[in-house]
């Protein structure tokens, strides 16, 4: 069993297939033990992922329904969310003035580094850090976590 934390770039891949989506597949089975946290600001991006496909045609009206519904279940019953309090968006501020970020993707950053404050702090092992976000991975390395780009697995 493991700790990740998973940005909406990793999200989407449980149910879109892309590179990557079996390896995600795997460690969020939750025969697996393994633990997905994420910031609640990914369910609007995972949201607004989907539904970009069906502006652009790759994706039909009733299938992204159906996806979007199953992902919404997930979340509810096996994601812990990391709510966008005022000490998350302090330290994403503060992550802005180190890195060349996006805001949503501070916010992901900082969720996952309050995560992994919390855990270290229960004597529990640290979490990865997942995000097929080049940029964003650099960010979370420079801040000490562990990471993983899922588009590097097949």
């Amino acid at each position: 069993m493991a700790e990740f934390y998973a940005d909406s770039s990793v999200l989407v891949k449980r149910h879109v297939k892309e590179a990557g989506t079996g390896w995600l597949r795997v460690i969020a089975d939750p025969a697996s033990g393994n633990v997905i946290i994420t910031a609640r600001v990914s369910v609007v991006e995972v949201h607004s992922a989907l539904n970009r496909r069906v502006r652009e045609g790759t994706l039909d009206p009733t299938t992204y329904a159906t996806l979007a519904a199953d992902f919404d279940s997930v979340c509810t019953a096996e994601y812990r969310l990391i709510e966008l309090g005022s000490m998350v968006a302090a330290r994403a501020c503060r992550l802005l003035e180190q890195h060349t970020l996006r805001a949503y993707d501070t916010v992901q950053l900082a969720s996952a580094l309050s995560a992994n404050d919390l855990l270290l702090a229960s004597a529990l092992q640290a979490l990865t850090f997942l995000s097929a976000d080049t940029r964003l991975l650099s960010a979370a390395r420079a801040e000490g976590l562990a990471v993983s780009d899922p588009n590097t697995h097949p």
